[in-house]
């Protein structure tokens, strides 16, 4: 049994085209009607953040779609580049592109995570013939610098924990001002797809550490999103915002509304960033985005 439950999915491997072994997960369910589904994660995150979003897709009674889950190269499963350099959205997007071609899929929706979002606008640039339609699960063209600093706090803290438990509070100090009504077993989950047992039995994050260089040097650069948020303008648009959200204001909510009138948005109540992509709301806009191409 995996984690929430969730058995559905045939774990899959591909060699990235430097040579990295690259993880990710297939979600078949059968009787597939759908345009296959790539969910992309965030920046420290990985392919279980998706488990029961990929699951309730690839299962459903009614416009099942094959689901593909993987994880970023240094992340979770996926094996650890030696170069930090490259932990950047264009790597990311050749592995997606090499991905896809692996797997004989020549047209996704994209629903992405944070990073995952700034990914798949990059997909648009990139690769804009594979794009369905995205959604932006809490991510725009400007992003609350203040949000990132806390981010990078976070992501700087390497110490090994002693168990789940610990674990589990560890995430609840770190995740509170954005899930002030998690539960314990919503902590749990969560500290399960963040950390990973080393060979010490110590708990890890379940990331490489030198990924923090790299969001040091973008947290230092001046880059434009809004170009590839507006190639996006090609395809079906939907945003979803945490209501307390400081990676993705309001107000930038409103400026992409209004360069694209066409997005459709929907906010995450009681949350911040980003949305769990589970609460009922979010799965109905959601389906009816996915109903939409």
């Amino acid at each position: 049994m995996n984690e929430a439950g969730v058995t559905n999915f045939r774990e899959g491997w591909l060699t990235s085209q430097d040579g990295l072994r690259l993880y990710y997960r297939d979600y078949d369910g059968g009787g597939i009607s759908g345009t296959p589904v790539l969910c992309l994660p965030g920046v420290t995150r990985n392919s279980k953040d998706f488990a029961r979003l990929a699951e309730r897709l690839s299962q459903r009674q009614s416009g099942r779609h094959r689901v593909i889950c993987p994880d970023f190269r240094g992340r979770g499963r996926s094996q650890y580049d030696s170069d930090w350099t490259h932990y950047i959205p264009p790597t990311y997007v050749d592995d997606v592109r090499h991905l896809l071609v692996s797997l004989g899929i020549h047209r996704v929706h994209v629903i992405g995570t944070s990073l995952g979002g700034i990914v798949a606008m990059a997909m648009a640039v990139a690769t804009p013939g594979v794009l369905a339609s995205v959604v932006l699960n809490d991510i725009g063209p400007e992003i609350g610098s203040s949000a990132l600093s806390a981010i990078m706090d976070y992501m700087k803290d390497d110490t090994p924990l002693p168990d789940w438990d610990t674990a589990a509070g560890h995430v609840r100090a770190a995740y509170l001002p954005n899930l002030p009504r998690g539960t314990q077993d919503d902590w749990m989950e969560i500290a399960r797809h963040t950390y990973r047992e080393s060979a010490d039995g110590k708990l890890v994050h379940d990331w490489d550490y030198a990924i923090v260089k790299q969001f040091e040097r973008a947290m230092t650069s001046r880059f434009e999103l809004w170009p590839l948020f507006m190639a996006l303008g090609r395809v079906p648009v939907l945003c979803i915002r945490g209501a307390l959200s400081s990676i993705l204001s309001q107000q930038t909510l409103a400026l992409m509304k209004e360069a694209m009138p066409t997005m459709a948005d929907v906010t995450a109540e009681d949350c911040g960033h980003p949305a769990r992509l589970s609460e009922p709301n979010v799965l109905e806009a959601i389906d009816a985005h996915l109903a939409r191409v």
